[in-house]
């Protein structure tokens, strides 16, 4: 009801909103014009609310208040995309058949405008949603139910974000166990006794993980066992770190298969974000001209050297290349270091830390907002990196790297991550590695620009940064 409520609101503002800066105050007396029915004459002010009308209607038909996808991820934003332009779709097409001549310049402000504001206004009830949920709030509590390792992996990926909604207050397992499935979540009963267990915590999902011992026939009664309580039944494969647009719902002979599809590294897409890239690049390096320059003669003045540092790195299916960044430590840093490898605060692999004595007052505050890592934007427009990307890496850490890890070099190290969104220096090695393996799985450039945006919030409440 507060979404309905809020987007009937929304809608109201923009469209009558649109109609007013089209029409100004003659806004209730215009009329269509250009219709050859002569029985057929509305005004703007009625044309308004059918389109009101057919925009909740259209709202309501891409399902885009469904409890399940509120709250996280982005099939909320896509429906309501995908609704929205249904819409105006629809419009043109009645315009046309009726011979009307609709406003353009009312329905481009209507259409971005309403877009605009109905994403911002779902967006700020997220927010709302994510900091009740964290405490608990407007949550599922769901029961896990399948082979105990399988389970195991799922609980401690559910805990790992908050803003999922779902509470895990129990397992079921084969023969039951005293012992916890993990800290926090008892078992709770065995396959046979699945039914009682849910009933006894009053749980309103399950989650099955699989299990060999459960029979497809056996699952199925065990299905219309929850239809019958209202108890919500999903299905976890044991695919994980794979985001939605490359999973698909299969159907083949009853089963229902999912198809996963391979991560992009070539083609439409990828061109796509190096156009991307290069654009945005040029064009922060012009508005940003300023600030370089006061950057510039900040370190300088702050300690004797160049104002610029250079790195190598490890780019691309391993290919070395210069970083840039403002110089925030002393000219002789690289010579200090062996001195102070005993006392690293990093993850293991990676040397920091929180009070380096080499940093200097102005690095400290350029490290602080990120602001020493500006001059890689001349690396993106060289193309030894993006603008979102898995951490640029040192040839000395690469080293370190098994197997898995060697896919971050699939794609152009970034600017900005996930790395730098999710805790920058106080992530765990693992928790980095991880991070950057779903970017290189799973990158769109919707989902940079996501990523964009995030690091701007990041960098104003800045930290894990030193």
């Amino acid at each position: 009801m507060r979404l309905f409520v809020t987007d009937l609101l929304v809608l109201t503002v923009v469209v009558y909103g649109s109609q007013f800066l089209r029409f100004g105050a003659s806004a209730t007396q215009q009329r269509l014009v250009g219709s050859e029915l002569r029985d057929f004459d509305i005004t703007y002010s009625l044309l308004s609310a059918v389109l009101i009308v057919a925009w909740m209607v259209g709202l309501s038909l891409f399902a885009t208040r469904d409890h399940k996808i509120i709250g996280s991820g982005s099939s909320e934003y896509k429906r309501i995309t995908d609704a929205t332009i249904r819409v105006f779709g629809l419009l043109a097409i009645v315009a046309f058949l009726l011979q009307s001549e609709i406003g353009r310049g009312y329905l481009l402000i209507a259409l971005p405008s309403g877009l605009a504001m109905l994403l911002a206004s779902r967006w700020l009830w997220r927010q709302w949603l994510n900091r009740h949920r964290a405490s608990g709030e407007f949550s599922y509590r769901a029961i896990l139910m399948g082979e105990r390792a399988a389970s195991a992996h799922v609980a401690r990926q559910i805990a790992r974000e908050t803003s999922n909604g779902f509470i895990i207050v129990g397992a079921v397992t084969q023969g039951g166990s005293a012992e916890e499935l993990v800290p926090g979540v008892p078992v709770i009963g065995t396959y046979d006794r699945a039914i009682d267990a849910i009933d006894a915590v009053q749980a309103d999902t399950v989650v099955y993980t699989g299990a060999d011992t459960i029979t497809p026939r056996q699952l199925r009664q065990f299905g219309w066992d929850l239809e019958s309580r209202s108890i919500d039944l999903i299905v976890a494969p044991a695919l994980t770190d794979v985001a939605g647009p490359r999973i698909h719902a299969r159907p083949v002979a009853g089963l229902p298969l999912i198809h996963v599809d391979y991560p992009v590294f070539e083609g439409r897409k990828y061109a796509a974000k190096r156009a991307f890239d290069l654009i945005s690049s040029f064009a922060l390096l012009v508005l940003l001209s300023p600030l370089f320059l006061v950057l510039t003669v900040l370190v300088r003045r702050d300690s004797d050297g160049p104002a610029l540092f250079t790195q190598e790195r490890v780019g691309l299916n391993g290919r070395r290349f210069k970083m840039l960044k403002f110089r925030s430590m002393v000219v002789d840093a690289e010579q200090q270091l062996p001195s102070l490898l005993d006392q690293s605060e990093g993850n293991g692999v990676l040397f920091k830390l929180k009070s380096d004595p080499r940093v200097t007052k102005v690095g400290a505050v350029m490290r602080k907002y990120s602001l020493d890592e500006l001059p890689q934007l001349v690396n993106v427009l060289r193309g030894d990196m993006s603008l979102v990307g898995p951490r640029p890496p040192l040839a000395a850490e690469v080293e370190r790297y098994d197997e898995w890890a060697h896919r971050r070099l699939l794609v152009r190290p970034g600017i900005t991550g996930l790395w730098q969104t999710e805790g920058r220096s106080d992530l765990s090695w693992d928790d980095s590695v991880r991070l950057d393996l779903y970017y290189v799985e799973n990158w769109s450039l919707t989902g940079d620009v996501i990523l964009l945006y995030r690091t701007a919030r990041a960098v104003a409440r800045p930290g894990g940064a030193y």
